[in-house]
C-alpha cells in the first residue's frame, strides 16, 4: 500500500531567517589596516632656571634627610618594642604613666609618621617642579615668595593662605 504523503508544519520549508541570524551567519567584512600614525616626539622638559635648580636641588636633600629619619625611628621604635618583656607594665608612682619605653616607642612611631608625611609633600613639590606648577599656592593661584620657598621649599600655600587657617602646609 502506497503511503501518502502528509505535510505537517515540522515538514514544511524553513522559516525565513531573521535580520539578525542573517548578518551574524554572513562572511566577515575585511579588516580595514589602520592607519599608519607616527608618534610624535615627546616634549622635552624646558631646562630649569637657576632658582628652581636650586630648590629641587634643596628638595632631594630634605627628602633624603626626612628618609633616613623615618627609617631610623622606625627601626628604634622596633627595637624598643623587642627589649620590652612581655606582660613587663610599670607605672609610674607620680605622673601614673604607662611603660616609659613604651611612651618613647609611641613618640618614635608619630616622629617617624611625621618624617615620611613631610618626605609626600616633598615628593608633591618635586612633581610640581617637573610639571613647571612649583611655587604656586595650591588654595588661592597667587605665586608663593621666593622667600618662603627658599625657607620651606615644599610650601603648598602662601603666607596669606597659610595664615588663614591650619592646613597643610
Amino acid at each position: 500500500m502506497p503511503t501518502k504523503k502528509t505535510t505537517s508544519p515540522a515538514n514544511k520549508a524553513p522559516a525565513p531567517k531573521s535580520p539578525a541570524s542573517v548578518a551574524t551567519k554572513a562572511a566577515p567584512a575585511p579588516a580595514k589596516a589602520a592607519p599608519v600614525t607616527k608618534k610624535a616626539p615627546a616634549k622635552k622638559a624646558a631646562p630649569l632656571d637657576k632658582f628652581l635648580e636650586g630648590q629641587l636641588k634643596l628638595l632631594n636633600e630634605e627628602r633624603e634627610t626626612y628618609t633616613r629619619q623615618a627609617t631610623s625611628l622606625r627601626a628604634e621604635a622596633d627595637q624598643l618594642a623587642q627589649d620590652r618583656d612581655p606582660g613587663d607594665v610599670q607605672f609610674d608612682e607620680e605622673s601614673g604613666q604607662g611603660d616609659s619605653m613604651n611612651v618613647e616607642r609611641e613618640r618614635d612611631l608619630a616622629l617617624s609618621a611625621q618624617a615620611l608625611a613631610a618626605v609626600d609633600e616633598i615628593d608633591r613639590a618635586i612633581e610640581k617642579v617637573h610639571a613647571g606648577t612649583y611655587g604656586v599656592c595650591e588654595k588661592c593661584g597667587e605665586n608663593i615668595p621666593k622667600e618662603r620657598l627658599k625657607a620651606l621649599p615644599y610650601a603648598a600655600l602662601c603666607v596669606k593662605c597659610k595664615s588663614g587657617g591650619l592646613s597643610r602646609r
